[in-house]
C-alpha cells in the first residue's frame, strides 16, 4: 500500500472511530479489506495483548478466520488499525517492531485529544515511518 495518498470511505472511518471510543482505556484493533485497491470492509479483532492499555496484538484465531473470509469474498488486506488511548496517533517503537505486513497501510486513532479523535495513516517498512495523506469520501 506504499502510496502517498489513500482514499477511505467515510463509513469505514466512522466504524473505526466508534470502535476506538468503545474502549477509552485500552487499545482496540482490527483489519480493513480491499477489492481492487478500494477499501471495502472493516473487521474488529480482539486485542489479545496482556498489556492492552498500551499495546495491541490481533487475536490469532480471529485474524486467521478474517483472512479466510477475505479469500472467500475476494478481498485482500488493505490496512491494520489500532488506537492509542493515551498517546498521539503516531507509531510507537513497538508498533514499528511488530509491523509484519509491509503491503498494509497502518492506521492509528488517538483518543489523547480534547474532544476530537485523530486518525492518521502510515506506511511502515524496515523501522521507517512514512505518513500517508488520508482522503475521506462517501
Amino acid at each position: 500500500m506504499n502510496q502517498k495518498e489513500i482514499k477511505l470511505p467515510l463509513r469505514i472511518v466512522q466504524q473505526l472511530l466508534q470502535h476506538a471510543q468503545s474502549s477509552m482505556e485500552t487499545e482496540v484493533c482490527g483489519l480493513i479489506s480491499h477489492i481492487e485497491g478500494k477499501a471495502k470492509n472493516s473487521y474488529c479483532i480482539t486485542n489479545s495483548s496482556p498489556h492492552p492499555q498500551n499495546k495491541f496484538n490481533l487475536n490469532v484465531a480471529e485474524q486467521i478466520s478474517t483472512f479466510k473470509l477475505f479469500r472467500e469474498q475476494g478481498e485482500k488486506l488493505f490496512a491494520i488499525y489500532h488506537s492509542h488511548p493515551h498517546s498521539d496517533a503516531y507509531p510507537s517503537t513497538t508498533d514499528l517492531a511488530l509491523a509484519n505486513y509491509p503491503e498494509a497501510l497502518y492506521l492509528i486513532i488517538s483518543l489523547n485529544t480534547k474532544g476530537v479523535l485523530e486518525l492518521r495513516g502510515f506506511n511502515l517498512l524496515n523501522n521507517q515511518v512514512e505518513e500517508v495523506t488520508l482522503q475521506l469520501h462517501s
